[in-house]
């Protein structure tokens, strides 16, 4: 039967609620959507990993959809971007995990705002990722309720201070079973109307730490700490996961909603991944395919197994025609609707974006037929279809053949140039189109707003002179200052202007104290001297292997004179004028509050 999957393209509008083949529920199903962090394909013990154990993801699968070949990015910053709002990274403007550079633009519409508009209660709790200053906050950008924490990691998983719809709050715990708990408030507080629930956890991502009953069983079984340490980890998602699951049905949920479980790229490091090549941060299959469950008693059948290729940038078109909700004006997607793939349809009418390399200019919606097993899915630096894998390695083309060489041992680019040629030109078409429109990535942070008065300037979101990082990564900070010639500057978009507090944070050592800041912006500056010492102690943490991410402080903090900024773009810039000693401070940032 041909179907049409609905993909909004910038006019409102959506498959109709009956479009499914049967009546809609009374209520529009609610969504619990579950991403994990560096969990890679061969995670999952129903996926030939016979060491883990994960009977609750088994289940899953099994009581619902199972994709075999799901694909999303590299690294997890994109991956995000993509599942949110249906749209190839690089055109949201996330084009990296650190420096600003993991943002998305304003204009990006999530499924979150799609769903609220629909008069879902949306809630995220978790990792963000996709930008930390309001409105590129959750908060901003359609969700009614955050408690995590905005960058790309944190350098603690026990007792770990996280953000509540913009406040600190001090946890008790490990961090999976904390976030499961507020997940749990919501999805309770929230039972007499459609939901939202998004659980990004941020296992089994580093750093390694994990309670030791998860951590001694996979010792005991032999493995070395740091793997031992991450399949602890994700058995500690699986038995939340069954948390979540028999909340739903506590509350006579679980038939009206849709679950859905993805990781956001291949494992952290060498282990078993189902024979693949690569792992995070690489285009080979082993970097970017990774576990996709759909349940929904009420719509899809248990034991469904879906074959065709399939991908992070599918799942709002596929959740929103699930929903029956009419969609917001959204930029042109890249994603199909993967109902009928759902449904067991081996073929369809697809509507995609006009953006596709193949398709019309003009941003309008079309209509083609389409099936499921001519695709061609893009990564940077690959191109893959059902048969081939397209990778460019500089001048180099590298062609696999996937259904005869799963394990990429063979480069076949010199028997099948014809191949090589069409997905060569295919994927060249679809860079220059997908980096059209890169200038001024990452964007200006937004300062002034009424809904975030209070903002954060860490400095990982700054350009840096003659001062050293301690990392480059969210978690970071700037090393004690040794000079009056270095510099932190910030690009500002000041949405209201007028007067700012401004207060350093900070640790310094008592014989450190006594240096003089100055911030500055256009003609406009304050001043302040660090003159009170802060324990520059590292706050004791449970890893099980040494760590790659900043240790953790006890920031402090420093008023700063007040400071006019001026509306518009500004940059602020930040010194050190005067140093009695060696060395000045350590610097997370500087927070600035509109008075």
């Amino acid at each position: 039967m041909t179907r049409r999957a609905f993909l909004h393209t910038g006019a409102a509008g959506l498959a109709a609620p009956g479009a499914l083949g049967a009546e809609p529920p009374a209520r529009r199903p609610n969504i619990l959507f579950i991403l994990t962090d560096d969990q890679g394909f061969g995670d999952i013990r129903s996926h030939g990993n016979d060491k883990l154990d994960t009977p609750t993801l088994d289940k899953l699968a099994a009581d619902g959809a199972r994709f075999d070949r799901f694909f999303v990015s590299p690294l997890c910053a994109p991956t995000r971007a993509s599942l949110l709002t249906g749209r190839y990274f690089l055109r949201t403007g996330t084009s990296w995990v650190a420096q600003g550079k993991e943002t998305m633009r304003l204009e990006e519409v999530t499924i979150a705002q799609v769903l609220k508009a629909a008069g879902y209660a949306t809630g995220i709790f978790g990792k963000w990722h996709n930008g930390e200053v309001y409105p590129h906050h959750p908060l901003g950008k359609g969700f009614d309720e955050f408690f995590g924490f905005c960058g790309g990691g944190i350098s603690n998983y026990f007792d770990v201070l996280l953000e509540h719809n913009g406040q600190p709050v001090q946890t008790k715990g490990f961090i999976t079973d904390v976030l499961t708990g507020e997940a749990l408030r919501f999805i309770e507080a929230n039972r007499g109307r459609p939901f939202l629930c998004y659980v990004p956890y941020n296992a089994p991502h580093s750093p390694f730490q994990v309670p030791d009953k998860y951590f001694d069983k996979y010792a005991a079984r032999g493995f070395d700490p740091r793997t031992a340490s991450i399949y602890g980890m994700v058995e500690n998602v699986d038995d939340n996961v069954a948390r979540l699951l028999a909340k739903l049905d506590e509350l006579a949920l679980s038939s009206n909603t849709i679950v859905v479980f993805i990781t956001d790229n291949g494992p952290n490091g060498p282990r078993f991944n189902a024979g693949m090549k690569g792992a995070k941060g690489s285009a080979d299959e082993g970097g970017v395919r990774v576990p996709c469950f759909i349940r929904w008693p009420a719509r899809i059948k248990a034991g469904t197994v879906v074959h065709p290729i399939a991908a992070h940038i599918d799942i709002l078109p596929t959740l929103a025609e699930l929903c029956g909700v009419e969609a917001l004006k959204t930029p042109p997607l890249d994603g199909v609707s993967l109902v009928p793939l759902l449904e067991g349809a081996k073929k369809g009418t697809f509507s995609f974006s006009a953006k596709q390399p193949s398709a019309p200019q003009g941003g309008e919606k079309v209509n083609v037929p389409f099936s499921a097993h001519d695709r061609t899915l893009f990564e940077v630096g690959a191109a893959r279809t059902p048969r081939w894998r397209f990778r460019t390695q500089g001048k180099k083309a590298e062609l696999f053949d996937m259904l005869a060489d799963p394990g990429q041992k063979t480069n076949v680019a010199a028997d099948h140039p014809d191949v090589v040629k069409q997905l060569a030109a295919a994927y060249a078409a679809w860079e220059k189109d997908v980096r059209r429109g890169q200038e001024g990535m990452p964007p200006p942070l937004p300062v002034g707003h009424d809904q975030a008065r209070a903002v954060l300037l860490r400095t990982h979101l700054a350009s840096v002179e003659n001062v050293e990082r301690q990392t480059p990564w969210t978690n970071g900070y700037m090393k004690a200052w040794p000079n009056t010639h270095g510099r932190v500057t910030w690009e500002l978009d000041v949405v209201k202007g007028g007067r700012y507090d401004a207060e350093l944070v900070y640790v310094c050592a008592p014989a450190d104290v006594g240096a003089r800041v100055r911030l500055e912006a256009g003609d406009s500056h304050a001043e302040a001297v660090v003159d009170r010492p802060a324990d520059t102690a590292s706050v004791a943490t449970n890893d099980r292997v040494p760590r790659g991410e900043a240790d953790v402080k006890k920031w402090a903090t420093c008023p700063i004179s007040p400071i006019e900024l001026k509306p518009g773009p500004a940059k602020l810039i930040f010194r050190v004028t005067e140093l009695p000693g060696k060395q000045a401070f350590v610097m997370q940032g500087v927070r600035l509050m509109r008075q």
